[in-house]
């Protein structure tokens, strides 16, 4: 089992923690939010609460929950050391960055958790190649390295997708609940339908063979896509958006 340490105890932070209780890990969280701190404190076993620098000092993996405008400030003059491993889950903190402020280790990636990790199924791109994510978290979630940065910053452009997405689903429920008088029937109700085409273990092109059995000339699913193709292009402009954010510029589209 390993001594794994959090440097920032956001939200992300502590669905991670939640993902990680109960296996034998020994966890130390930073003390930068108190409230979520003590919250953890409260409701994990073992977990203690201490400043960035005794974290860094007791961790063997240092897990880096920060936003990227503190990355300098929190991180700069702990007492890194070679041999540990460091992941970040940051945006808009690059390897090069990451690689100035924890020297002296070299063991350093960058990964994607989202929600799911505090129960499992969530997919964990990462870059480079991480042992220490692998063994942490690989055992209930998919790890898979993608071929460079510029790979796993085009993955964070997508999980943008989940808001957009969330709220489609629920204009789809609440032009329902109009007609059934039942909001929480019609958000299960969609939630569920779209689930049938999307299941969790789905085959390779699974989801363009959904698409298509999805497109019978002139039933309501084509009729309702094809009213939608604009939406479907701002989709594509909006993503298209974050090339110069995440270092995209000059990729294929």
């Amino acid at each position: 089992m390993a001594r794994v340490g959090f440097i920032g105890t956001g939200e992300i932070a502590s669905l991670m923690v939640q993902g990680l209780a109960g296996q034998g890990h020994e966890i130390v969280v930073s003390d930068r939010n108190a409230e979520v701190a003590a919250r953890l404190a409260a409701t994990v076993p073992g977990l203690r609460v201490a400043s960035n620098r005794e974290v860094v000092a007791a961790a063997d993996i240092v897990i880096l929950c920060l936003l990227a405008r503190v990355a300098d400030e929190a991180l700069t003059g702990l007492p890194f050391r070679a041999g540990q491993s460091v992941i970040s889950v940051m945006v808009d903190v690059g390897l090069a960055k990451l690689q100035k402020l924890c020297a002296p280790a070299t063991d350093i990636a960058i990964t994607i958790p989202l929600p799911p990790i505090a129960t499992g199924g969530c997919p964990l791109p990462v870059y480079p190649a991480s042992p220490a994510l692998e063994m942490l978290f690989g055992a209930r979630n998919r790890v898979f390295t993608v071929r460079d940065e510029v790979a796993l910053n085009a993955h964070f452009g997508a999980t943008a997708l989940c808001s957009p997405f969330l709220a489609q689903v629920l204009t789809t429920a609440a032009w329902l609940t109009e007609f059934t008088g039942d909001a929480d029937q019609s958000q299960a109700y969609v939630r569920d339908v779209l689930r049938g085409y999307l299941p969790e273990n789905g085959e390779k092109g699974h989801l363009g063979a959904a698409l298509q059995s999805l497109s019978t000339e002139g039933g309501l699913n084509a009729t309702l896509r094809a009213a939608m193709n604009e939406a479907n292009a701002d989709l594509r402009a909006g993503l298209d958006g974050f090339r110069g954010r995440l270092g995209l510029e000059g990729k294929k589209t």
